[in-house]
């Protein structure tokens, strides 16, 4: 292969940091390539790679993101022994690969429009040219509703079609679905990002339990952020609660967060504090001392050492596999 090239990405042994024609031009004839499909996607090739990645947000006491750390701030272990930082990418300056869950359930009715409105007013700040989002409605059965696009006004046009109904909510599937795309599609170069708009309630999935939500988030390398649009009312029956801990359980074993609005009026400034966070994230990147791939699950802890006043919240863990899908 011609070209620069950089060992980067997902357990693959290197990633071609060029542009998709001149890559797929130094391609061997016959390597598997995506086509060129609708306007706005984006084509894949598949890489192979060692290095682990880890998205990792640092906060200060004040919540406020932290983005002067170096590389030797940082202390990784993995199953307990610790682990050198190859690289620490430029806080926010990693490519991000974006999928947006939109409840359409009947439980999320009230105030549908503004929790869309706030929701396209995020995308219109976060999302830069180097970029990909895919939008996935959560109802009976998981629909995308648009596929993976660098086109923000897709994005958009496709969020304005989004229209509550009295359905029932197959949440869990959903966010499998959604890992599963992720895996399949995204940038391994990029952080991967769920999304969802919801009150994790489930009523009607029949294919994935919460442990294999999971399992797929961590083969995504997918962090997952939620928002619950229910507020308070969420203490007053065990169904809501069920559903808040399954976002909680989501969210903390990926370094996301779950938010809980007291107030829908306080959807901007939450999703703005997502924004924020996902602004400074700090991408991390080590050479496993285990580089057996063996599919066996990595516990992964992060750290700052010399700072124990810090917060820093990153994925537990990852499954040993070897290759993944690169898109450029």
């Amino acid at each position: 292969m011609r070209g620069t090239l950089l060992v980067l990405g997902r357990r693959l042994s290197c990633v071609a940091l060029l542009s998709w024609a001149v890559l797929a031009a130094a391609l061997p004839q016959g390597a598997p390539v995506g086509g060129a499909g609708p306007p706005g996607q984006v084509p894949t090739i598949r890489v192979t790679s060692n290095l682990v990645t880890v998205p990792v947000s640092v906060t200060n006491e004040r919540g406020e993101p932290v983005r002067t750390l170096k590389a030797e701030d940082f202390r990784i272990d993995e199953d307990g022994q610790p682990q050198e930082v190859a690289r620490v990418g430029e806080p926010g300056q990693t490519a991000l690969e974006l999928i947006l869950l939109f409840d359409i359930s009947g439980s999320l009715n009230p105030r549908f429009d503004f929790q869309r409105e706030a929701a396209s007013r995020f995308l219109r700040r976060i999302l830069k040219p180097t970029d990909a989002v895919a939008l996935l409605s959560i109802g009976t059965t998981p629909k995308m509703v648009a596929e993976r696009t660098a086109n923000l006004s897709t994005a958009l046009q496709a969020l304005t079609q989004l229209a509550p109904t009295r359905q029932s909510t197959a949440f869990l599937d959903s966010v499998g679905t959604a890992a599963r795309a992720l895996r399949a599609t995204a940038n391994p170069e990029a952080r991967r990002v769920a999304i969802t708009l919801s009150d994790g309630e489930d009523n009607n999935s029949e294919k994935d339990a919460i442990a294999d939500v999971l399992r797929e988030l961590h083969h995504a390398d997918a962090i997952f952020y939620a928002v619950n649009p229910s507020g308070p009312s969420i203490w007053l029956n065990v169904t809501s609660l069920r559903g808040q801990k399954q976002l909680e359980k989501l969210a903390g074993e990926t370094g996301g967060k779950v938010f809980l609005p007291d107030k829908i009026e306080e959807l901007d400034a939450i999703f703005a504090r997502i924004a924020a966070e996902l602004e400074a994230q700090y991408l991390l990147g080590y050479y496993p001392t285990n580089q057996a791939t063996d599919n066996s699950f990595r516990r992964i802890t992060v750290r700052v050492a010399a700072r124990p006043d810090l917060s820093v919240r990153a994925r537990q863990g990852y499954y040993a596999t070897h290759g993944a899908t690169a898109s450029r």
